[in-house]
């Protein structure tokens, strides 16, 4: 379950870095044509209109980018005896999978959380063995597996 947990993770990265690279490309190419039309107060209005969403698009790719990396990072670090990052910890609440945040995903009929592990309820998990117990959002649970 671990390996299609980084695959969804994986997935998920590439498809938001190629849907941002390729508006990027495209508002790129609005700005060179905004360049060969227009003249006057309209055209830098509406150059550096494209200039901000290129620099705002710029700093999501950077974020997806970084989410990649902690993906790998996750990868290398997992531990079987303790929560941290690229654990999979089954609770008896919830399924969790800290490593890059995502949300809730679907594999078969098991739902499990993709978090970060600045989440909050990361940070209730990161640090414990199976057979503790740690409380989220006045919400009591316990470890139950870790992989």
């Amino acid at each position: 379950m671990k390996e299609e947990l980084y695959k969804t993770c994986e997935s998920y990265l590439e498809e938001k870095i190629a849907r941002i690279s390729h508006s990027i490309l495209d508002l790129e190419a609005a700005l060179t044509n905004e360049s060969k039309s227009s003249a006057g107060d309209k055209y830098e209005t509406s150059r550096e209109m494209i200039n901000i969403e290129i620099h705002k698009l710029s700093s999501q790719l950077q974020q997806f980018q970084k989410l990649q990396v902690t993906l790998e990072m996750a990868k290398r670090n997992a531990s079987r005896d303790i929560v941290r990052m690229g654990s999979l910890v089954e609770a008896t609440n919830a399924t969790y999978f800290i490593c890059i945040p995502i949300g809730e995903v679907s594999l078969g009929d098991k739902k499990v959380y993709v978090i970060g592990a600045a989440s909050p309820i990361a940070q209730a998990l990161i640090g414990k063995s199976v057979g503790d117990t740690f409380t989220f959002n006045a919400v009591s649970g316990a470890i139950v597996s870790i992989s």
